[in-house]
């Protein structure tokens, strides 16, 4: 099991519209994809010295190479569905391996 997390951090200017279009597009168009089986959606209660409200998504997938597949078939074109809020937000990219889950 993988998870792909993405950290974003979000100007406060937009994050009530940014909040609204992750929730009802851009989540579902992941899940969509066929490659993940599900997501969730946290607020990091850490104050950014930069300003802004931070957010972790975490995808859930079933192996590397399926994430790899994502990647290769869905990544750019879901990354460019975030155009409108270009210069309002930072986004890292983490994958995590799933050691052991109680």
């Amino acid at each position: 099991m993988y998870i792909y997390n993405v950290t974003i951090n979000i100007d406060e200017s937009i994050h009530d519209e940014w909040l609204q279009w992750m929730q009802d597009e851009h989540i579902p168009a992941m899940l969509n994809t066929g490659k993940f089986t599900n997501a969730l959606m946290t607020r990091v209660q850490v104050q950014e010295e930069m300003g802004g409200i931070t957010y972790s998504v975490q995808y859930r997938t079933d192996s590397k190479d399926t994430l790899e597949r994502y990647y290769a078939e869905n990544a750019d074109d879901l990354r460019a569905q975030s155009k409108p809020f270009e210069g309002k937000f930072v986004a890292f990219r983490t994958e995590l391996e799933v050691i052991s889950e109680q």
